[in-house]
């Protein structure tokens, strides 16, 4: 009966460091979409008949910053 209980006691302060870390994870994505939107409006805002190439650009920039997001969250539950 104990082993059950400190196997549980166990699990929870796992998932508690996976939450962190993957709070932690999240920060560098979030800070790297705020710069790169930033600068795509700003590159907008200079030349408007770039925009199409820009908003293209953006979000694929946008799709590769994110992954890092989604790794942190799979290394969070492989670790």
């Amino acid at each position: 009966m104990n082993e059950v209980i400190l196997a549980q006691g166990a699990e929870g302060i796992t998932g508690n460091i996976a939450t962190v870390g993957y709070g932690l994870a999240t920060v560098g994505p979030g800070i790297g979409i705020g710069i790169l939107v930033g600068k795509a409006l700003e590159g907008m805002a200079r030349q408007p008949e770039m925009a199409g190439k820009l908003t293209t650009n953006m979000f694929i920039g946008i799709a590769f910053v994110e992954a890092l997001a989604l790794i942190g969250l799979a290394a969070g539950f492989v670790l």
